[in-house]
């Protein structure tokens, strides 16, 4: 239970601002209940963008709210994934050797690409999460999208390798299992059933990682932290243009 314990926390340090007065282990155990744990902190940041949501809605008008609501979204994380963006938009964008590649994703300094995906990503998210609203969806859905965002990070890290045996998702890897993966899934697939069009989601998240983590072997043999940052950010826009798509769509 300890392990479990410390392995939440450990997760909300990793993957978000959130107040954590407590110096967690960082061991197999409390690495493994982490990983598990990935997709309730989605939720949880999920709900608390969502709780506000609840409370700026009669306030702001739509435009402003969804302006609003990723600020807040983005303040939660402190911007961690969109660092990894930044940095595999870099190294992809450089059409350098492999070694090459590897080395700008470590250079702290910000390129191009870097600055056109991050500018890229929040502003479809911005228009994606202003149309969702402008349809009358519930702010109350991003608390499964958040989820299962980070769902997808743990499938990547349990289904593709990594690139070198060294680094975050090396380290990770090495306590996980699919068993692990199932369990971080138990959460998320659940308020996959309770939201409309959530099996849409969950489908559209595998294709997304399926594809991604192809792309990702074939590009740099397998992935790394920034890979995986990146996979989260990714799937969060590709989660809210299939929910988008289905507001639209099948409920018009």
């Amino acid at each position: 239970m300890k392990n479990a314990v410390f392995g939440v926390l450990l997760a909300i340090q990793f993957l978000s601002r959130l107040p954590v007065p407590l110096a967690c282990p960082w061991t197999p155990a409390t690495r493994r209940w982490a990983a598990r744990a990935y997709p309730l902190v989605g939720a949880l940041l999920g709900a608390l963008v969502a709780g506000a949501g609840t409370l700026l809605e009669p306030l702001l008008p739509t435009p402003l709210l969804a302006l609003a609501l990723l600020s807040l979204w983005v303040a939660l994380t402190g911007g961690l994934h969109l660092d990894g963006v930044m940095d595999l938009a870099d190294a992809l964008g450089s059409n350098a050797p492999l070694e090459k590649r590897f080395a700008i994703m470590k250079d702290p300094q910000v390129g191009s690409f870097g600055i056109l995906a991050l500018v890229f990503l929040l502003a479809w998210k911005l228009a994606l999460l202003w149309a969702l609203l402008d349809a009358g969806a519930s702010p109350w859905g991003l608390v499964a999208l958040l989820a299962l965002g980070r769902l997808g990070g743990v499938g990547l890290l349990v289904t593709v390798p990594a690139a070198r045996a060294q680094g975050m998702a090396h380290a990770w890897q090495q306590s996980l299992t699919r068993g692990d993966l199932a369990m971080a899934a138990v959460l998320p697939l659940a308020l996959s059933i309770w939201l409309p069009g959530g099996a849409w989601l969950a489908a559209g998240l595998t294709v997304f990682i399926m594809g991604y983590g192809l792309a990702m072997r074939r590009a740099f043999g397998g992935i790394n932290g920034d890979i995986v940052g990146a996979a989260i950010e990714g799937g969060e826009l590709w989660l809210l243009l299939i929910a988008w798509s289905w507001w639209s769509f099948v409920t018009a």
